[in-house]
């Protein structure tokens, strides 16, 4: 018997130590994500940040090195040339970015970077001129430009988010503007959906409208208004009506006016659908949402991850692709972990960026688009704020996970 209480204690000790040596590598990983998300901030705005743009503002260059391509624009009747600046889609990864370093952080650094430098930003973007008003793809000083849904959902996002942690109303109302012009993307072909783009509706498709039913459950979950609610449950049943694989879950990239899908599967596509299904059993607490989250959750690591070099399955790594898709994914994964705690695919991405940051950076502490390939096929030249902006978001939610 005494021998039988020695061995008790000894697995005790066994299990004490191995959760302290966990909980502290787990802070450890929690301190160093939220630096290299603020080092690589530092990065973005020494390597990218332009000359002013003709806007009067201060804007970021899409790529570095900068490109050499110039704008010809007109204004006040003359004809001016510019260097070419970022796209709007960039910009969204860079308000997500320092948004979530705000989240994980609480600094009043962040606050006024977003309010003097990223907002100041995003305003030469937003047009004024069509109504309902709406961001484009291109500052508004070189001319008229297409207005896609989707950049505007990612925005809405950031804005709600904005006002959940600071309650100014100003970014709700910025939020709520934004799902009005959403909403003028919806009419009765195919029975529902939101366009991709506002001047080229020739499809509908998943990340148009998987985020809209992320943006509608958000809203309603601030403002507590039923048609947020409704609307998202309209989008969700129409996206896996149309553009969902039953066999597992995940999405297809877009359907065509003619009916025919276009069946690539995207990650973030299938993360939006992801974090959907999460909010919907959150807000409903109904079973068939949490089978539905985990049923993708599980699509997503079979597609999208792959078995390390030891052929482990307990931790996967991120196969290669775009890293701006693979955040927005990483946002799925993390609605479904705050309902379950199941810390399986937070893991998987900490290994992933673990290993990134000591193997897939360049002397100057950038990323480059395909940096998840590994260093055999690194050697593009340029390396897109997008990314960059991406992997700030990434490296800054992944140190808020407890």
């Amino acid at each position: 018997m005494r021998n039988k209480y020695i061995v008790l204690i000894g697995f005790l000790v066994v299990v004490a130590c191995s959760y302290f040596f966990y909980e502290r590598n787990k802070e450890s990983d929690n301190k160093l994500f939220v630096e290299h998300a603020s080092q690589l901030l530092d990065n973005i705005y020494r390597f990218y940040y332009s000359s002013s743009c003709p806007c009067g503002q201060e804007l970021f260059y899409e790529t570095y090195p900068p490109t050499n391509e110039v704008i010809t624009y007109k204004t006040n009747g003359e004809t001016l040339e510019h260097e070419k600046m970022a796209y709007f889609w960039h910009m969204s990864s860079m308000f997500s970015g320092v948004n979530a370093l705000l989240e994980c952080t609480g600094s009043s650094r962040y606050i006024h970077l977003l309010e003097n430098s990223i907002l100041p930003m995003m305003e030469c973007y937003y047009d004024t001129i069509r109504t309902p008003h709406a961001f484009q793809t291109y500052p508004t000083v070189f001319g008229r430009a297409d207005r896609y849904y989707d950049d505007n959902i990612w925005i809405g996002m950031e804005f709600l988010k904005l006002y959940e942690l600071t309650d100014n109303k100003e970014y709700l109302g910025k939020a709520e503007s934004i799902w009005t012009f959403v909403e003028s993307g919806i009419d009765n072909v195919l029975d529902g959906g939101v366009y991709w783009c506002e001047q080229k509706k020739f499809s509908k498709n998943t990340c148009s409208n998987a985020p809209a039913v992320v943006l509608a459950l958000k809203l309603y979950k601030v403002t507590k208004k039923e048609e947020y609610l409704e609307k998202g449950k309209q989008l969700y049943r129409w996206v896996k009506s149309r553009l969902q694989d039953s066999n597992d879950g995940l999405c297809y990239d877009k359907v065509l006016l003619d009916g025919q899908v276009e069946q690539t599967k995207y990650t973030y596509n299938s993360g939006q659908m992801l974090q959907a299904a999460s909010l919907f059993y959150q807000l409903t607490g109904k079973e068939e949402y949490l089978q539905e989250a985990r049923k993708i959750a599980e699509g997503c690591r079979a597609r999208f991850f792959d078995v390390t070099g030891d052929g482990s399955e307990s931790v996967r790594m991120l196969k290669n692709g775009n890293v701006w898709f693979i955040a927005v994914m990483l946002r799925g994964f993390l609605e479904l972990y705050h309902i379950d705690g199941n810390p399986t695919y937070i893991n998987d991405y900490k290994t992933t960026l673990k290993w990134l940051w000591e193997n897939g950076r360049d002397g100057k502490g950038l990323f480059e688009d395909n940096c998840l390939a590994g260093p055999a096929y690194y050697g593009k030249k340029d390396k897109y704020l997008l990314t960059q902006g991406a992997l700030v978001e990434m490296y800054a939610r992944l140190s808020a996970i407890n």
